[in-house]
């Protein structure tokens, strides 16, 4: 329940079941040390397994520090694999107004985290840079007293970038997230503009912001299509060529354009794991040859696998992340507990909408979208779940299950959720089997980066 594990022989976990392990065994005491095996009920003590239950789930003490901002929904992008309902760029009715904004200013700091992340999403949120300008200002202004440690992030393009907007950002210490899905090629069918540009653009927009920000203040994503499937040692060199140190590779997931478009760019989840392992493999060789790049989701189940400490990932949560470690509030004033959810929502599903920017918080935690979400948000007492050896290290995610399966708790075994999750924890155990002392000395420095990070959260 701790999150302890030993890999050991089949025949050796046979005796440990079977009851023929005797206590002079070093196995015996690697057990025992791990919490996998009590020696003596009367001497033992459940002390130091509650302790390290206690360190893995202290994220619950915060609440949510994720807290997204739909400044507009207006995009000049024609992504297929878009898990938005985006606008035209000139249909300014999809932007937030003034009165939603200030009225989620005030939500904001009725949360108790100390340390709150803001993101401002879209469609593409520099379309409606003024409201982040003046959400900027307002949530300063208020936190002149209220004294939390707030991190600005926008989630962006990065096309069109302006100098104003840029010494703004500077001003303000922003992260930028842009989405770099490949080589040229790969980018431009990914993320198509009628002008054919979006590569080039989005590589100036990179330039500049680490021109202003910092190197490190930029950083980037790829989404996976069906035809990304087919060049993972290529997106790998491309993000080297660009100079990141770090990559995220993401499947689709199913909603908005995404879902429409599911059998021209989806794909089985089973190809995804095969993609991943080769990626993988690229990158673990690419470390070894002298140049330092970590995959994010990696190191974030590795963190699970090799440290005690919770990394804060709203995905990987148990109790969920939905509404209890992320918040959305939307162009329209309505509020949501993940991106996913309000997905759904612009999908024509309002399952999950929490309530409006006019309520105050507890009526949003009272909602019967919250109930139903915390009714299946405890992976340890969910079925198949609770039987599974990673879920101490893994989440519920009912939002997901919902949009999968039409059910909260979902059926796990047929769950691409649980597939993909099993499926890479069982690839990165096998891989640390394998490794050599060099690889395993770079799968642990993901797993302290991540480490170190917490309890932040991390956008899902």
């Amino acid at each position: 329940m701790s999150g302890e594990w030993l890999i050991t022989s089949h025949d050796d976990l046979t005796r440990v079941v079977e009851g023929q392990i005797v206590p002079d065994e070093a196995l015996f005491a690697e057990l025992q040390a791990k919490h996998l095996l009590m020696a003596d009920q009367k001497r033992s003590t459940l002390a130091p397994i509650l302790s390290q239950y206690r360190t893995r789930k202290s994220y619950l003490e915060h609440g949510p520090s994720l807290h997204i901002f739909v400044v507009s929904l207006r995009c000049h992008h024609t992504c297929a694999y878009c898990q938005v309902s985006r606008q035209p760029q000139a249909n300014s009715g999809y932007d937030m107004p003034a009165n939603a904004s200030l009225k989620a200013v005030e939500r904001l700091f009725e949360w108790p985290s100390k340390t709150l992340t803001v993101e401002f999403q879209g469609g593409e949120p520099l379309l409606h840079f003024g409201r982040i300008r003046a959400l900027v200002e307002a949530i300063e202004k208020r936190n002149k007293y209220e004294n939390r440690d707030i991190q600005f992030v926008i989630a962006s393009t990065l096309h069109d970038l302006t100098d104003e907007q840029l010494a703004f950002m500077k001003g303000h210490r922003f992260q930028l997230s842009t989405s770099l899905d490949g080589p040229e090629w790969l980018h431009n069918a990914n993320r198509p503009r009628p002008e054919r540009d979006s590569y080039r653009r989005t590589l100036e927009g990179i330039e500049r912001g680490r021109k202003v920000l910092g190197e490190h203040a930029v950083s980037a994503l790829t989404t996976l299509t069906k035809r990304s499937l087919e060049a993972p040692e290529a997106i790998v060199e491309e993000y080297k060529k660009q100079g990141f140190h770090s990559i995220f590779l993401r499947p689709l997931s199913p909603y908005g354009f995404a879902l429409k478009t599911a059998n021209r760019n989806g794909y089985p989840i089973e190809d995804f794991l095969r993609f991943y392992a080769a990626a993988l493999d690229h990158i673990l060789a690419m470390n070894r040859s002298g140049y330092v790049m970590e995959e994010i989701y990696a190191g974030l189940l590795l963190s699970q696998l090799l440290s005690p400490f919770s990394h804060g990932y709203v995905d990987l949560r148990s109790p969920t992340g939905a509404g209890l470690g992320a918040v959305v509030y939307d162009y329209d004033g309505k509020v949501y507990p993940s991106d996913e959810a309000r997905m759904l929502a612009a999908m024509g599903d309002h399952s999950f909408v929490l309530g409006h920017v006019d309520q105050p918080i507890s009526e949003w935690l009272n909602s019967p979208a919250m109930a139903q979400i915390l009714q299946a948000g405890v992976a340890e007492a969910l079925p198949t779940c609770a039987d599974c050896a990673y879920v101490s290290m893994c989440g519920a995610d009912p939002v997901d299950h919902y949009a999968r399966q039409h059910d909260v708790i979902g059926h796990r075994p047929s769950s691409d959720f649980c597939r993909k999750q099993m499926g890479m924890f069982d690839h990165l155990l096998e891989r640390w089997d394998k490794s050599s002392l060099i690889e395993k000395r770079i799968l642990e420095s993901w797993a302290l980066r991540v480490a170190s990070r917490a309890p932040q959260a991390e956008a899902a």
